[in-house]
């Protein structure tokens, strides 16, 4: 990768104040290298140059960190695999579970796990509706509307699990079509560097105290 992608990185990270050591660093720049050598023949996303590339998918996806807690994590809708590939290369004990339908970024989301050595991930082809499993955390960045993510994700939800969903604005018809017993408890401004003018959030939900399960 260019020296201006490793210093958009590298002051990237700072400013949000998620600390990487000298192989998470190099993981990070090999996915980053890695997309935009398949992006070129695969079309995995609308973003083409790499300097832009680490702000919209390294920076964004690492911009949750802090919400992360595991153990077991499920990206659904992750495409080419962002957020999950990120936040599994930050946190070695996360457990992460990459959840798409289309064929070519999953073999994608394949490749990078085996290139990067990634054992903490798991990818899986299958349409949400079809997915079965537990998880502590179910995040999603540009999977569905708000209530259609929870609606379909809410069986693989641990009995105390979180969602995290990552979006731009949230309009009220969004919030008002959540299923009864899902409440926003918390709705967090996220600054991304190098996405300047882009309204990122991060809503974090759960099940009403004495909603099911």
């Amino acid at each position: 990768m260019t020296p201006a992608c490793e210093r958009i990185l590298d002051q990237g990270l700072a400013a949000l104040e998620v600390a990487v050591d000298a192989a998470q660093r190099q993981r990070l720049l090999a996915l980053l290298g890695l997309l935009h050598k398949w992006n070129r023949a695969y079309n995995l996303t609308a973003v083409r140059e790499p300097e832009a590339m680490v702000a919209r998918h390294l920076l964004d996806s690492a911009s949750v960190a802090f919400a992360v807690r595991g153990p077991r994590l499920l990206d659904v809708g992750a495409g080419p695999g962002f957020p999950g590939l990120v936040l599994a290369i930050l946190d070695p004990q996360l457990a992460v579970t990459l959840l798409d339908s289309n064929g070519k970024k999953v073999r994608f989301q394949r490749q990078a796990v085996m290139e990067l050595g990634l054992d903490n991930v798991t990818c899986a082809q299958h349409r949400v509706e079809a997915f079965s499993g537990e998880y502590d955390q179910i995040i999603s960045r540009a999977f569905a509307a708000l209530g259609d993510f929870v609606g379909l994700t809410e069986p693989l939800l641990a009995a105390d699990g979180e969602w995290l969903a990552m979006k731009g604005g949230l309009e009220a018809d969004e919030r008002e079509a959540l299923p009864a017993g899902v409440s926003i408890e918390t709705r967090q401004a996220l600054e991304v560097p190098g996405l300047d003018g882009a309204e990122r959030q991060l809503l974090r939900l759960r099940r009403i105290a004495g909603g099911d399960r």
